[in-house]
């Protein structure tokens, strides 16, 4: 194994080139036009382009992506998280085009990766379990049966993939139908496929991780556990190492639970095992994340483990450096810088950004993915980079993130950091207070949150590709849109469209609040709608948002259904 492409972007592209560098591989960067000079573009040791725009077009194009590593000469393909990370298909793709495949076989990762059969493993191995459906659902009636047979609340979870993403809760029958194509509908978006499954949802849980490497022969080591119990809309936005609170019993369990999990399908490279802690004490397994998590580095520092390389020595047939759990040293949390407005219910926060000055100093880290004059696109994740903080103690780790989050400073997009300044000084996150939940940020702190101010989401430059005779050879570029259009027309390229008209003067236009893609009206055309009544979903940055009336009146369609959006652009008329 001697050159690795990376089929990712973004901060984790950059962690494995640097990960690469300093296992003296080499790394292949691929990058979809608004990423052409991207950070881990610059980084890597040679890039490939994958033509297009949208994420089906190039990170989720198996076919693109074998060109790619051909092209460059890659030996062995690293998947990052997200995108085709937990693709089998793509898996078993590499691994028949000679390639090495750094993560586990495909087999496990069909296995695992389905939550049902997941579950049916963890049974066997004696993991504790929730009640849930014991196969994908093939319509919103069985989640209703299921609620009617087990009672509310429920949630229906996407089958495939992770982050979150096609999940929703459901504390009402009425519910339950929606929650059901919400969720169907984001996994498809998210993962390219639609299947969910069902299971009872506890209360005010709290989101537990084991970290494990398996050498691929029924070796499991446990690395140690985590708690990521801060979210929003099912989405981790703080994480610690190790869980703190625990008992001795529980975490036990736990570690248990997970090795046994995995050694069951012989499992290869690094992955993590996660949990939920209800209020009531109630343990349930929940799924098995067949890859490297965004929130690995927290582990990482709180053990001395460098768990890419890991997954390379494993890939490389020489297994783990190790197999006893490592003892913990010190507290560790991650907090992630996404491109959203808590102020605005976390909407997505596209755009450029000006200015960046992350904090430095003993016990702090920053993986990041931008630099300053880099954007955040609106196609792909909010993710701009990680903070992390190390110190000897849970107390002493959260005032030094106090100290680093006071001294970080991005402008040009929103971000969350004032959600995580407000956070670390919130008693319920104390360590001696600890009663956060997967629901804390919904239901406790949101509501506290202001809007931030900052200027409209700014547009991405998109590449326009040219047809060019080079030495005798037709060869073809890509050039950013904008500086063709200072030169004025060129023959055979194509027109492009300016921006949408924005008009914010006309109190019946509903207009969208960041760029995305509409993926469902909620009502028909010239519906009488009431304010406040959600009437569309905008998916921008791999999640869905509502978008609700801003009056009442009868609804005129403007924008169809799959209409790419930009920030205030008109989606209906309310007269």
């Amino acid at each position: 194994m001697k050159t690795v492409l990376i089929a990712n972007r973004g901060e984790i592209a950059v962690r494995v080139v640097r990960a690469a560098a300093e296992a003296g591989l080499r790394s292949v960067a691929v990058y979809a036009d608004q990423d052409a000079d991207a950070l881990h573009v610059r980084l890597a040791d040679t890039a490939v382009a994958l033509p297009g725009d949208t994420a089906a077009q190039t990170y989720l194009d198996v076919d693109a992506l074998l060109a790619a590593a051909e092209a460059s000469g890659a030996d062995a393909v690293h998947p990052g998280y997200g995108f085709l990370s937990e693709n089998a298909g793509f898996a078993r793709a590499v691994e028949a085009a000679g390639l090495t495949w750094i993560g586990p076989t495909p087999e496990t990762i069909e296995a695992l990766g389905d939550k049902v059969t997941a579950r049916a493993i963890a049974r066997d191995a004696g993991a504790p379990l929730a009640p849930g459906s014991t196969a994908p659902l093939t319509g919103a009636r069985q989640a209703e049966e299921f609620a009617d047979e087990f009672g509310l609340p429920i949630v229906v979870k996407a089958a495939h993939g992770g982050g979150g993403r096609g999940m929703r809760v459901a504390r009402t029958r009425e519910e339950v139908a929606d929650a059901f194509e919400s969720a169907t509908r984001e996994a498809v978006a998210a993962f390219g496929r639609g299947e969910c499954f069902v299971e009872k949802f506890l209360e005010r849980p709290r989101h537990l991780e084991v970290q494990v490497l398996g050498d691929g022969a029924g070796g499991v080591t446990v690395v140690g556990d985590r708690d990521c119990s801060l979210q929003r809309r099912n989405q981790k936005l703080v994480e610690e190492a190790p869980a703190p609170g625990l008992t001795d019993e529980q975490r036990r369990t736990i570690h248990t639970a997970a090795r046994d999990i995995c050694a069951a399908v012989d499992y290869r490279g690094a992955g993590t095992v996660e949990f939920l802690l209800g209020a009531d004490g109630t343990l349930s397994f929940c799924e098995v994340n067949t890859r490297l998590q965004v929130e690995h580095p927290v582990t990482e520092l709180v053990t001395g483990v460098d768990l890419v390389r890991e997954q390379f020595r494993i890939a490389a047939g020489d297994g783990p450096s190790f197999t006893r759990t490592p003892e913990v040293r010190g507290h560790a949390f991650e907090f992630r810088v996404n491109a959203e407005d808590p102020g605005r219910g976390f909407l997505p926060s596209p755009g450029r950004i000006e200015r960046l000055r992350v904090p430095s100093g003993p016990g702090v880290r920053w993986d990041g993915g931008v630099e300053a004059g880099d954007s955040v696109a609106a196609a792909f994740d909010s993710l701009a980079g990680k903070l992390l903080v190390h110190a000897g103690d849970r107390d002493t780790a959260l005032a030094r993130a106090r100290r680093a989050l006071a001294e970080f400073e991005i402008t040009g997009i929103a971000t969350v950091l004032p959600f995580s300044r407000a956070v670390v000084d919130e008693p319920d996150f104390s360590t001696a207070g600890f009663a956060v939940g997967t629901q804390w940020i919904e239901s406790e702190l949101m509501p506290r949150l202001v809007p931030q101010l900052r200027p409209a989401p700014a547009t991405t430059p998109v590449l326009q590709r040219l047809p060019i005779e080079i030495d005798g050879r037709m060869a073809t570029i890509g050039l950013p849109a904008a500086f063709l259009a200072a030169l004025g027309s060129v023959p055979g390229t194509p027109e492009t469209s300016g921006t949408p008209e924005v008009r914010d003067d006309d109190e019946h236009e509903l207009t969208a609040r960041t760029p995305g893609t509409l993926t469902a009206w909620l009502v028909e055309d010239g519906a009488e709608v009431t304010a406040g009544q959600d009437v569309a979903v905008v998916e921008a940055m791999k999640m869905e948002s509502r978008v609700p009336a801003h009056r009442a009146g009868t609804l005129s369609r403007v924008a169809g259904e799959g209409a790419s959006l930009a920030a205030g652009e008109v989606l209906a008329r309310i007269e």
